[in-house]
């Protein structure tokens, strides 16, 4: 679970500046699940460079809550989190401090987008939120305003989650506690997950990612796989204490996830895949293959560029799809592999997708 923020100061000296507005947005790595957006009472003024930047002014603020007033709900909301902002450095710090002053020990683990950004989308230009959003095709309104800033960043952190094959982004947020006895910490497990297409992971208590698995039905498939009854699945069931998923909306691309991963993460659990060497060429050099997203609204696109296929993305903006630069930027790298490229061409002979755009 992660708690995606957003955090307006008064500016002034290191360490003494005060909280003007925060949003927070929990996040499950599907969707928002909770929110938390308020304007803020510092009890001091607000530097005249902040006001032209935020709008923001001291009149405003001054019949909004203290920050000793809501603190609670922000413990609340933030619990078993991890935070999540763009410079996580300066969010964090601020929260801290704020909650030193009243005497509370504020400890989260946190992750920056803007280097998480750095690392898996090397080639921008910028990566402050308004220019690396404006080249991604994130809208962004109100710029400067906790609430904005904190929703770009969600939408923002969905897409480097895509990105993320080696699964550290997730990792970081894996709770290791394996005190529980086997049979509930099994069941309670399968309580968290979808029965939607997509894929799960399994780790043990280092982290380690032991089992990859894909299904129409995630919940129906992971609990297939504990009443398994082989020694393997035994040894397998034991080392769990964390199961994570991924919906893909899109069967096609949990079939091309799952063999990228396999590939990249190695889980001593999983067969390896048989190689093939036959040639594929597609019908159309140049397609993109839409269909189900998500969510309602979320499409998936798969980008095949003279006859290579490129990798695949999600978007809910139109905009995104027929600005093929745009959604380049968007596209999540995969291997042109014949593999790849069969898995593709096979799924299309057997099933229909929503859309497929000729360019």
């Amino acid at each position: 679970m992660y708690a995606i923020l957003d955090i307006e100061t008064t500016g002034g000296k290191f360490d003494e500046e005060g909280i003007t507005e925060i949003a927070i947005y929990k996040f499950d790595g599907e969707q928002i699940v909770d929110q938390f957006i308020s304007l803020i009472n510092p009890e001091k003024e607000i530097q005249p460079f902040v006001v032209n930047l935020t709008g923001i002014n001291n009149g405003m603020l001054k019949n909004a809550p203290k920050f000793h007033e809501v603190a609670k709900r922000i413990v609340e909301i933030t619990t078993d989190c991890v935070l999540v902002a763009h410079n996580a450095n300066f969010d964090n710090r601020i929260l801290t401090t704020e909650f030193r002053r009243l005497g509370f020990n504020f400890i989260r683990e946190t992750l920056c987008t803007v280097e998480l950004s750095q690392k898996l989308l090397p080639e921008q230009n910028s990566y402050k939120l308004g220019k690396l959003c404006r080249a991604l095709g994130i809208p962004l309104s109100g710029r400067h305003r906790a609430d904005g800033d904190a929703i770009a960043t969600v939408q923002l952190f969905k897409l480097l989650l895509n990105k993320d094959f080696e699964k550290q982004i997730i990792k970081k947020a894996i709770k290791t506690d394996n005190s529980r006895k086997l049979a509930p910490k099994l069941l309670n497990i399968l309580d968290d997950l979808p029965a939607k297409p997509g894929l799960f992971y399994v780790y043990d208590n280092t982290r380690t990612i032991l089992y990859i698995g894909k299904g129409k039905n995630i919940k129906k498939t992971v609990n297939q796989l504990f009443l398994r009854t082989s020694k393997k699945a035994k040894v397998l069931q034991n080392s769990v204490v964390s199961v994570t998923y991924e919906v893909t909306g899109s069967e096609l691309i949990a079939l091309l996830k799952y063999i990228e991963e396999l590939k990249i993460n190695k889980p001593k659990f999983n067969f390896k895949q048989k190689p093939n060497f036959n040639k594929i060429e597609f019908s159309n050099p140049n397609l993109l293959i839409i269909d189900k997203g998500r969510s309602v609204g979320e499409k998936s696109v798969i980008l095949i560029e003279d006859n290579i296929f490129k990798g695949f993305c999600y978007t809910n903006l139109t905009q995104q799809i027929t600005n093929i630069e745009i959604l380049k930027t968007l596209i999540s790298p995969m291997d042109n592999s014949v593999y790849n490229r069969s898995t593709i061409k096979k799924y299309l002979e057997r099933n229909s997708v929503e859309k497929l755009i000729r360019f």
